[in-house]
C-alpha cells in the first residue's frame, strides 16, 4: 500500500487549518500540505508540492472537495489525472467520494458526467443567446475606438515622444498595456 498524503486549505489568514489537519492525521495521512489561498487562485504552492510527491499507489486525502478544486471542472480534471497516474483520492467529509472503491469511483464518474452536462448546457445557452442578439441586430464585442479620442491622441503622442516607458504611459493614462497597443495601432489623423 502506498502513502497517504493530505491537503488542507483555508481562504484567509483569519481561518484556521487545525480541524482539517486533525481529521487528515486521524485518517492516517503521514504528510499534510497546506495553503492559505482563495480557492480560485491558481498559484497554490502547497497543492503543487503535494501533487509532486504523490506516486502510483498513493492516496490523496482532502477534508472536503471544495478545499481541492477551483471549480467543478478543475476538480474533475485533477482527480481524473490522479486516476490515470494510479493515485487514489478520498474526501473525508464527502463520504462517498473515494476513488479507491468501486462505489466511490461510480459516484465520482456521475459527478464528472454532470459537470460535463453543465458545461454543454452553458455552451448551448451562450450560442442561443448570441444568435438571438444577432437576430435583433445587436453585434457583440467592444465598441470601436475613435482615433480622434483625446486619450488615444495623448497615448500616441506620449509613445512617439519616447521619453516615457510603456508602463509609465499606461500608469499616467490609467489604461492597460493591451489598451495602449490598441490605441497605437489606430491610424493617426
Amino acid at each position: 500500500m502506498g502513502k497517504l498524503l493530505g491537503y488542507a486549505r483555508v481562504s484567509t489568514n483569519e481561518q484556521d487549518l487545525t480541524s482539517q489537519k486533525h481529521d487528515l492525521n486521524k485518517a492516517g495521512c503521514k504528510a499534510i500540505y497546506t495553503d492559505v489561498a482563495s480557492g480560485v487562485r491558481t498559484n497554490r504552492p502547497g497543492l503543487d508540492a503535494c501533487l509532486k510527491n504523490l506516486r502510483r499507489g498513493d492516496t490523496l486525502f482532502v477534508w472536503r472537495l471544495d478545499r481541492l478544486g477551483r471549480s467543478m471542472t478543475h476538480l474533475i480534471t485533477l482527480i481524473e489525472k490522479l486516476q490515470r497516474q494510479g493515485i487514489g483520492f478520498k474526501s473525508l467529509c464527502d463520504g462517498v467520494i473515494d476513488t479507491t472503491t468501486a462505489s466511490g469511483d461510480l459516484v465520482f464518474n456521475i459527478f464528472s458526467a454532470l459537470a460535463q452536462f453543465e458545461r454543454r448546457l452553458i455552451q448551448e445557452r451562450t450560442r442561443a443567446g448570441l444568435a438571438a442578439a444577432r437576430a435583433r441586430g445587436r453585434l457583440g464585442g467592444r465598441k470601436p475606438i475613435d482615433s480622434q479620442n483625446p486619450k488615444v491622441k495623448m497615448a500616441q503622442k506620449m509613445h512617439q515622444d519616447k521619453s516615457l516607458s510603456i508602463g509609465e504611459i499606461c500608469e499616467s493614462l490609467k489604461i492597460s498595456r493591451p489598451t495602449l497597443y490598441r490605441y497605437l495601432k489606430l491610424k493617426k489623423p
